[in-house]
């Protein structure tokens, strides 16, 4: 198992995630990603998945670096 964080406060919206990850990630009416499933925990979203998948890359290509996946 793996947990995918995301930082969505400090999220901007970019969309690269959501296009890349679609089954993961989409984009929400205030303009900022989401992570599809993820509970909040404080300021941070968190979800649970068996395989990283496109998490990964969805990860490297956000600009403002809020995704955090730890294995």
């Amino acid at each position: 198992m793996a947990k995918i964080i995301q930082n969505k406060k400090d999220c901007i919206g970019c969309g690269a995630c959501a296009s890349i990850c679609p089954e993961h990630w989409k984009m929400e009416d205030d303009g900022k990603a989401s992570l599809i499933g993820g509970e909040k925990s404080e300021e941070k979203y968190e979800k649970e998945v068996e395989e990283i998948g496109c998490n990964k890359e969805a990860k490297e290509s956000c600009p403002v670096h809020v995704i955090e996946i730890i294995e």
